[in-house]
């Protein structure tokens, strides 16, 4: 091959690939070329399909595309997870998960359908919500470190509810147990309110429940409030102290909600996602929906939303181990 050749063979070379990098940029930068869908793995009225319609319309206006808000429930958000775990990675099919489905069930169960880890790409938080830790009105425990002392010379005979066998208020009275030491008995129900009914109504002792919903009957002297889970305390429940600071120090429980989106899509689109999400709960009105829910927005990026859910992950699976918990 003469020299001539060869150099032009260089120089066609070289085009090959200043258009193929060329093709890549235009791919993000031109990114989302089509609606988008976001899946919810829950019924209509939930928590996270409520977010995922409130910030759904603002990420559309900003994008110039609409965002289709789809519910796919089930298997305690699996059916939906794996609606985009299964996706193509372009960025195009998100999911509103949360703390059950995406780091407490992948621990109850051995035969997930996909990787939880490989499959879903994290995105950014959308916003943390504490639980309250919610008693019967005629509990002889009037603050946490009553219920420790009443729990410890009653062992098995104190319970607490949840909306279901591995629940976040199932994993909440879980990690009680093993962080207050006591042993209380786990009653299942089929959803957050007839557990907190069955609280009112005296049938269990106690509950870790969504603040929205106990606040009123708190309010009403139907049901006392002794702490909240969060390492500091809620707005708006300033007078409520935590069950760290209460007697049980090391507890803490928060329930977030985060996007995810489908595993090996490009960096460049996860970080536009997330700076999407970012600007959309900072609209007031936005913020303010979020906070009707108990919900407090909060963002950040792809790479710190994976090191708080890996983390999330490896500590419910040691609950989950140590209490020896197993899915229905």
């Amino acid at each position: 091959m003469n020299a001539k050749r060869a150099s032009w063979l260089a120089a066609a070379f070289a085009a090959v690939l200043a258009q193929a990098a060329l093709g890549q940029t235009d791919t993000s930068q031109s990114y989302p070329a089509k609606a988008l869908r976001m899946i919810v793995g829950f019924a209509p009225g939930g928590t996270n399909d409520i977010l995922a319609r409130v910030i759904a319309p603002r990420m559309a206006a900003s994008l110039g595309q609409p965002v289709v808000v789809e519910n796919r429930p089930g298997a305690t958000g699996v059916i939906g997870s794996e609606v985009v775990a299964k996706s193509a990675p372009d960025g195009l099919t998100l999911l509103l998960g949360s703390t059950g489905s995406q780091t407490i069930v992948p621990s109850l169960r051995s035969n997930m359908p996909y990787d939880p880890v490989k499959d879903l790409l994290p995105v950014s938080l959308v916003g943390v919500a504490g639980t309250v830790l919610a008693v019967r009105a005629d509990l002889p425990a009037k603050t946490v470190r009553e219920l420790v002392a009443l729990a410890r010379a009653n062992p098995g005979k104190l319970s607490y509810a949840s909306s279901g066998n591995g629940s976040t208020q199932h994993l909440g009275g879980a990690l009680f147990n093993l962080v207050a030491r006591v042993d209380m008995l786990h009653v299942p129900y089929k959803g957050n309110a007839p557990a907190l009914a069955d609280v009112v109504g005296g049938q269990v002792d106690m509950m870790f429940s969504a603040a929205p919903p106990a606040l009123p009957l708190a309010k009403a002297g139907k049901l006392r409030l002794l702490g909240v889970s969060t390492t500091g305390r809620l707005a708006g429940l300033e007078d409520i102290p935590t069950i760290a600071e209460s007697g049980v120090p090391g507890y803490e429980m928060s329930t977030w909600y985060g996007v995810f989106t489908s595993g090996g899509t490009p960096a460049a689109i996860a970080t536009r996602i997330a700076v999407e999400v970012k600007k959309a709960i900072e609209i007031p009105p936005v913020r303010d929906l979020f906070l009707a829910q108990g919900v407090e927005p909060v963002a950040n990026t792809p790479e710190e939303y994976r090191s708080f859910v890996n983390d999330e992950m490896a500590k419910w699976g040691k609950v989950v181990r140590a209490a020896n918990i197993r899915a229905d």
